[in-house]
């Protein structure tokens, strides 16, 4: 799942389904797959326009552009979020859903790859039409959702009271009183225990099993890009293993303090002003300025396209640990595979939230709830081993992080095809 934020630059325009084939092609080139399995994988099985008409507050009718991309199935039902944002698009959920595909895969969990969206700012929405504007969306879609079939999720912008209204739809409409249709659900209707830290926390759990293999230090430095639900989970995990995050930036701006930034204070600072900028006893920075810092660990938590082939080579992190969504274009991939800085790619680290969201769906249709401590314990499990995997492997390739874990996935996903 990727953070709650606004975007960060202009290069987010990039578009990012033709940098989902671009990697796929790269995958491919460092080990071929058959031409057949490759067509089938360059389009999504479905693609779904909605129109959903809202009676706006005033009494005016409205209509919205929504979405949802159901791109692969062989493992399972399609699994991806929802995303409300005034410039989703299309190709963005194509490129989510791809990688949805493959991060499930990577993951091992028995779930294919989709994603939805509906083309709206949700804070020009007032509470009523946001609801009416959710339920319209189940309506649509109803027909190509259901547990066995599609399991939609929180993105960006959708909470789980939005979930919760949604699941609600689902039943009226359908009868289902499973509640698993929809992950990221209130814990009172079906809802998962250590959800809302499963992403930041599983980067964590990422990050730990190579630590040592990547000669990083005990203690660690770590800039942080994004400070909603992903990057505060991330940044809290850190510290309390020692770590020093030293910079924290949302939408608006950044703020860095080399012996260490508060993130308990930081966070109350955060809800309080909307902001981290200002913070006491910290130096302002821009988003540009956080990527480019001296730290042992850099982790782009926002959206997608914010390092480039522009500034990669400014780039002085010991490792990448993607949190967000295609945060790294292709063409800066090559700058930091060449300068030797190791990335932990989205699709595996980042895999922490559908992870969760997949013992949710389990717990949902075998009517049981797994305490936090159960939850954690088998995301840690399932982390550790898959990147040990995809680390081992690309020592066997010889070949970065991202291609490999690419080839496994397509090897998984060519064999449930098969």
């Amino acid at each position: 799942m990727a953070e709650k934020i606004m975007p960060f630059s202009t290069n987010r325009m990039n578009n990012p389904f033709q940098n989902a084939l671009s990697q796929l092609a790269r995958a491919n080139a460092v080990k071929p797959f058959s031409s057949e399995f490759m067509a089938r994988l360059h389009q999504p099985n479905r693609e779904v326009h909605i129109s959903i008409p809202v009676k706006m507050d005033d009494g005016t009718l409205k209509i919205f552009e929504g979405y949802r991309v159901q791109y692969n199935n062989a493992r399972g039902p399609y699994k991806g979020g929802i995303r409300y944002h005034q410039d989703t698009e299309i190709n963005e959920v194509k490129a989510l859903a791809f990688w949805m595909a493959l991060k499930c895969a990577v993951a091992n969990i028995p779930m294919g790859g989709g994603k939805g969206g509906i083309t709206v700012d949700p804070k020009q929405l007032t509470k009523t039409e946001l609801e009416s504007l959710s339920r319209g969306w189940v309506k649509l879609m109803a027909p190509l959702i259901g547990p066995e079939v599609d399991v939609p999720a929180p993105d960006v912008n959708t909470t789980p009271e939005i979930m919760g209204w949604m699941v609600d739809e689902y039943s009226k409409i359908t009868g289902d009183k499973t509640n698993a249709t929809f992950t990221g659900k209130p814990l009172e209707i079906g809802g998962s225990e250590g959800r809302g830290a499963a992403t930041g926390l599983g980067g964590f759990f990422s990050f730990k099993a190579i630590q040592e293999k990547l000669g990083l230090p005990a203690s660690c430095t770590v800039a942080i890009q994004g400070f909603g639900n992903v990057g505060s989970n991330a940044a809290e995990s850190f510290v309390a293993d020692g770590h020093k995050v030293i910079a924290i930036s949302n939408s608006k701006g950044g703020v860095v303090n080399e012996n260490g930034l508060d993130i308990k204070a930081l966070t109350e600072y955060y809800k309080t002003n909307g902001k981290v900028m200002d913070f006491p006893g910290a130096k302002n920075i821009t988003n540009a300025e956080l990527l480019e810092l001296s730290c042992d660990v850099l982790v782009p938590g926002a959206f997608e396209n914010q390092i480039t082939d522009q500034n990669a080579k400014n780039v002085k992190a010991k490792l990448v640990l993607e949190l967000a969504n295609g945060p790294t274009t292709p063409e800066a991939d090559d700058i930091l595979y060449s300068r030797g800085i190791p990335v932990i790619p989205d699709i595996l680290a980042n895999a922490g939230g559908v992870t969760v969201s997949t013992f949710e769906w389990m717990q949902n249709l075998a009517n049981e709830h797994w305490t936090e401590a159960e939850v954690n314990e088998k995301l840690k499990k399932i982390m550790e081993s898959e990147t040990n995997i995809i680390y081992n492997r690309s020592k066997e390739l010889n070949t970065d992080l991202r291609r490999t874990a690419f080839i496994v996935a397509l090897e998984r996903i060519e064999q449930a095809t098969k």
